[in-house]
């Protein structure tokens, strides 16, 4: 059984901090994706001899680390899925370390994005291009080192590769993000982008709940960990 990293479970949700390169879901690659870790972690911990349910009400990109829920109730996935579609519902923050300084240190992006199937991209566009979606983040510069910086994202709507055509927008490319125009791959093939944060009203207890992923392990990462403020 792959080992998975629990950051918060109780009867109706758990949350997993998904490192660089697992997938969410099952999809054409045909590699085993997280849900199918999470329900063996169940079925082993509980014991349990037949189906454990697990639902995945939200996604984040293959190359992406960082928190992500699932459901372990039925009633849990119906009200996460109305949730992550209300934009209010669920406050999620992301941590990007990128090439350049932003020229503003703190920005509201406001874009059109069109999604480009074949080349599995998303571009910035008018508002008239057929297929747009309005898109909007918001970010703040946390902390620098001697070749990087370190952005504090809050996502405002879940577009496709929404903070990472937007922050290319501006010339702030992901660390390691080749498709949006980073010179160089990371080792782990990945990109320095991470679900920090997930704060939200529990969907069944209906109590405050933020979960909080710790970045994954490397220098760079470690650095802007101990130095962001």
């Amino acid at each position: 059984m792959q080992k998975i990293d629990v950051l918060y479970e109780d009867n109706h949700i758990i949350a997993i901090n998904k490192k660089v390169s697992d997938i969410v879901q099952g999809d054409k690659t045909g590699d085993a994706p997280m849900s199918d870790f999470v329900k063996e972690y169940l079925k082993t911990k509980y014991n349990k001899p037949g189906n454990v349910f697990i639902g995945v009400p939200h996604r984040i990109d293959r190359p992406t680390s960082g928190v992500i829920l699932f459901a372990k109730t039925s009633k849990a996935l119906t009200r996460l899925n109305e949730m992550f579609r209300e934009k209010d519902s669920i406050k999620k923050i992301y941590w990007a370390i990128v090439k350049n300084e932003p020229r503003n240190p703190a920005d509201r992006l406001e874009n059109y994005l069109v999604k480009d199937e074949a080349k599995n991209k998303s571009f910035v566009c008018s508002s008239e291009t057929n297929g747009a979606k309005h898109a909007i983040l918001e970010y703040r510069q946390l902390a620098k080192s001697d070749n990087f910086f370190l952005l504090e994202i809050e996502l405002l709507t879940g577009r496709h590769h929404q903070i990472r055509a937007q922050l290319a927008h501006i010339d702030c490319p992901i660390k390691g993000d080749l498709k949006y125009g980073f010179p160089r791959s990371n080792p782990d093939g990945g990109i320095s982008l991470h679900a920090r944060s997930i704060e939200m009203i529990h969907p069944v207890q209906k109590t405050s709940l933020r979960i909080v992923a710790p970045v994954p392990n490397d220098s760079l990462w470690n650095y802007f960990e101990t130095h962001a403020e």
